[in-house]
Parts: structure tokens; sequence; C-alpha cells
């Protein structure tokens, strides 16, 4: 690691990239997605997101190959136990969501019992920003994202499935893969209803 980092400056390339960025639907990408050595990159800066007093509280479960129908068959088990008189096909459903995308990557919130108080809220809020933060290093690598959460990410007995403790949640689930067509725009607020400068 280096003793200090450049001091910022103008990038024009950054800001054109965040200015036109959108989410791409899981539901249209497909293979390829990153490889061992890009998915470790977007794993890398996906990380380094402001963690007050270097807490670490998150951790992520990534799902590749053939853990992603795995996974999907506990989903679809726990489906049907909420809706037995569904059909079968509706219940498929619910077990191919984690084939939409070559990777998906569980990041889970992970508060820690921190001695000097640093609050839950705050720790919540890191692992928002790494789910955005892997979001724009996929991207940034030629890959589409999507940041979901869906029912599955609410549920205990799924919650339980992914090893979860107590005090733990699903920030969110992050699809990753090529997608098949291009994102659309999407309204935006207009600055002047969120924004007062004080």
């Amino acid at each position: 690691m280096p003793d200090s980092f450049p001091l910022p400056a103008w990038n024009e390339g950054v800001l054109d990239f965040l200015a036109s960025r959108r989410s791409n639907l899981a539901k249209s990408m497909s293979e390829p997605g990153p490889d061992a050595e890009t998915l470790e990159t977007i794993l890398e800066i996906g990380t380094r997101v402001p963690d007050h007093r270097k807490l670490t509280p998150w951790r992520l479960v990534v799902f590749q190959g053939e853990a992603r129908a795995a996974f999907g068959e506990v989903l679809k088990a726990v489906h049907r136990d909420d809706y037995p008189n569904y059909p079968e096909d509706r219940h498929q459903f619910e077990a191919d969501r984690f084939l939409r995308a070559p990777i998906i990557i569980a990041v889970i919130s992970a508060p820690k019992l921190c001695p000097r108080g640093t609050p839950t809220w705050e720790q919540q809020l890191s692992a928002g920003a790494v789910s955005f933060n892997l979001c724009l290093a996929a991207q940034a690598s030629g890959f589409g994202a999507q940041w979901l959460t869906e029912w599955y990410a609410f549920d205990a007995r799924i919650n339980a499935a992914l090893g979860m403790s107590e005090g733990e949640q699903v920030a969110g689930f992050i699809y990753i893969g090529t997608p098949t067509q291009p994102a659309t725009p999407r309204m935006r607020p207009d600055l002047s209803d969120v924004v007062r400068f004080a």
C-alpha cells in the first residue's frame, strides 16, 4: 500500500461516467460475467468505502456457477411454503431469479458493537456504500450491474440460508453480467426540490 494517494484532480472521464450512470436490468443480463481477476478487482474497489473506525460492518456472499441454481432451490422451497396453491411455474420463476446474471453478490450489513459508540445507522450506511460501489466498479469494468432487494432480502428463512446472525440484514443483491440492451434514462428529481443551501 502506498504511503499516500494523489490529491483530487479534475477527471472528466469519471464525471462523464457518473453523470450517465444507470442501472442495467438483471433480467436483461447474460454471460459472460467478470473473470476471476476482474471480479477480485470489483470486490476490492467495492469495499473501499467510508467506514467510521474501520469496523468493516458488512460482508459479502458471492454466487456464481452452480451456486446460483442451488440458492434458487432455497428461494423456490420458501416460496412454495408460503404459496402452496400457486402453480409450479410460479415457484420455478423464483428459483430462476439467481440465474438472471452470471454473478450475484449479497451485501450483508453486519453492524459491530463499537465500544467507542459508532452508531448502527452509520455502519448500515457503510454497507449501502459497498452496494453502490460494487455497481460502479462493475460498470466501470464494462459489465452491467443492478442493486436489488426483492422479497427474499427480508425473509428470515433466506437470511438463515445465508448464514446471517441476529442483527444482520441484507443491504442488497448486486447482479453483474453482460447487458443485452442499453439502459434507458429515468426521471431525476429537480434539484430545487431536494437541495437547500443553509
